[in-house]
């Protein structure tokens, strides 16, 4: 239960304290952060919210402190174990008296949460909504006053979000069910059009819509088309191998193939998909959440729920299906805040293999072309000359009046050329040789290169050999994947062969259409160095305080099983070597550290720092 020293005369029969009392004294923190007031306020007023707001932007005290202020228990639906168990434990060691219920719970717990529940001494209950909707939960929550209804991962509910989930659709009954329980939907990605299908399935028609910006200042981000997809990969980790990161492959064999080769180049890497058991997927999280420098290889199985804040790196070897999906998984990297970086791999052939298997989907018509929609977002992010951050955040209905000053484009500005002869030569040639044959032959047909299959089906006689002997094989690979992704060229899904798409590549054949496409920029190396503010150096003397709170942290970390971050973040314990607090009054003034903590850590911590 919620410190009761906060509890003011006039609440105290319902709970009840102040948002304020609340944020200073039991989460360590003197001001809301952007849109959490305004968001905290209407949930006080009983009203409705849907709130937008980017992954690290603080959702979740804009319902763990409406829980703890209004009269009730406060009911979260949440879709994963894993994200529970972390809001619980963090909720724990703040003092709040939290608990979920869910499949791998001992009995014993389960019936402790329930009788406190019904004492009404359990400030916040965390559940699936499977578990929520089933008949027998249900009559048991109407024993219990809810202070409100949270649903997490809202975008969940929308099919044409990206991670529908069928139950999450079921829960438009839950007015009826609560009657005059206020309900918060928080998501960190939804389009325009996910967005109002959330209001519409949850049943929400008077919901105050609170959006904040999506621009992450701290990430930088980038594009590279793939020159030696392995070799281009490497390059990107060797600044990162003490460093928490994230790939994500396409399929689970990539997985695994990736994370095996980094296993043999002297790299901690983990293969993470659906098809690894409980167990397995268990100990790989666990891994991830300990706090040790793990490279975690993974298709997009590995995505909501992952709260570690320290994720420095988050790599794209494949194209995501949509800015939705993008978004969501690079979200996982920088959310304490400092710089992290995001890099996207592309190439002509991924582009070609997410058309394919969009196109052989089960979906209807309708979502099939809202998913085509989606994929061409992606390719025109992947190819742009101008500012990802502004075309990303686009996506989300938000424009951003000036570039981002920390994308790739930003800092290295890419010229584009006219590329209409070249797209011709390409093109030509690929109509010649009977649209049969892949990149390679195709490119050397260009370049006058003899080989077995050129010999054999006699290709140098054609008037298209040796017609760009003048350019580089990049430049060739370079041009035939911007005709890809503009869909005038296409890939044959068995034999890779190239074949024209006629509505796009007759006009440029013709040349009734001109054609610009960028100058590819090879640079693979990684960035450290960014557009925005970088941390305070810490002297030699911090930097030992520093290096010492962490190993504390972690020590404390395993004795009490939960990742090191639910203790402190890295900007608690680098504002404590920082600042160097000599009593616990001025160790309260560190932001982050609330009553709580206080009487749990302070004295420790003050050890730590008279050493």
């Amino acid at each position: 239960m919620i410190l009761p020293s906060l509890l003011n005369d006039e609440d105290s029969i319902r709970k009840g304290i102040s948002p304020q009392g609340v944020l200073e004294h039991v989460f360590g923190y003197e001001h809301f952060r952007g849109l959490q007031q305004q968001a905290i306020d209407f949930v006080m007023q009983g009203q409705d919210v849907l709130l937008l707001m980017p992954t690290g932007g603080g959702k979740s005290i804009c319902y763990q402190i409406p829980s703890l202020c209004r009269a009730g228990m406060g009911l979260i639906i949440s879709p994963l174990i894993a994200l529970m168990n972390d809001q619980v434990a963090a909720l724990r060691q703040l003092g709040i008296n939290a608990g979920a219920l869910h499949s791998e719970l001992e009995p014993q717990e389960a019936t402790t949460i329930r009788q406190d529940m019904l004492s009404g001494s359990l400030d916040m209950l965390y559940i699936s909504p499977e578990r929520l909707l089933s008949d027998e939960m249900l009559r048991f929550l109407k024993k219990i006053p809810l202070s409100l209804i949270a649903i997490d991962e809202a975008h969940c509910v929308s099919v044409w979000g990206h991670d529908f989930r069928p139950e999450y659709r079921l829960m438009t009954n839950l007015s009826k069910e609560f009657p005059g329980v206020p309900r918060i939907a928080l998501t960190a990605t939804a389009d325009p059009t996910t967005k109002q299908d959330i209001i519409v399935s949850l049943g929400m028609p008077d919901v105050q819509i609170l959006q904040a910006s999506f621009h992450r200042t701290n990430l930088f981000i980038r594009a590279i088309p793939k020159e030696g997809e392995t070799k281009q990969l490497l390059t990107i980790l060797q600044k990162h191998s003490e460093e928490a990161c994230i790939i994500y492959c396409g399929s689970r064999n990539k997985a695994e193939r990736i994370a095996a080769m980094l296993v043999d180049r002297g790299f901690t890497a983990l293969a993470y998909h659906a098809g690894l058991s409980a167990l397995e997927k268990r100990t790989v999280l666990l891994r991830f959440r300990s706090g040790e420098p793990v490279i975690i290889v993974a298709t997009i199985a590995f995505g909501m729920g992952i709260d570690r804040p320290d994720v420095r790196l988050v790599v794209h070897l494949d194209m995501p299906k949509g800015p939705e999906h993008y978004y969501q998984q690079i979200g996982r990297a920088g959310r304490d805040g400092d710089p992290a970086e995001t890099v996207l791999l592309y190439g002509g052939e991924d582009i070609v293999k997410a058309r394919y298997w969009l196109e052989q989907s089960n979906s209807n018509e309708e979502q099939k072309r809202i998913a085509r929609s989606r994929l061409n977002t992606m390719i025109a992010f992947a190819e742009t000359t101008d500012c990802r951050t502004q075309i990303l955040l686009r996506c989300f209905g938000e424009e951003l009046q000036e570039p981002c000053g920390h994308c790739d484009n930003c800092k290295y500005p890419v010229s584009l050329f006219n590329g209409t002869v070249a797209a011709q030569k390409v093109l030509s040639a690929v109509y010649r040789t009977g649209q049969r044959f892949g990149a390679i032959h195709i490119i050397n047909v260009l370049r006058g290169k003899k080989s077995d299959h050129i010999d054999n089906y006699q290709h140098d006689q054609l008037p298209v050999f040796g017609i760009g002997k003048d350019k580089p094989n990049q430049f060739w690979r370079a041009v035939i994947r911007q005709l890809m992704a503009k869909d005038a060229l296409r890939q044959g899904a068995e034999h890779s062969n190239l074949f024209l798409n006629q509505d796009k590549a007759l006009p440029l054949l013709k040349g009734n259409e001109q054609l610009y496409l960028r100058e590819d920029i090879v640079q693979v190396r990684s960035e450290k160095t960014h557009a925005y503010p970088q941390q305070i150096e810490l002297s030699q003397e911090q930097q030992h305080i520093f290096d010492q709170l962490k190993l504390w942290r972690l020590s404390e970390a395993r004795e009490q099983e939960v990742p090191p971050y639910i203790i402190f973040h890295d900007a608690v314990l680098r504002e404590i070597a920082i600042t160097c607090p000599q009593n616990i009054e001025a160790l309260k003034n560190v932001k982050g550290i609330g009553d709580s903590k206080i009487e749990r850590y302070g004295q420790i911590l003050l050890e730590y720092i008279h050493r």
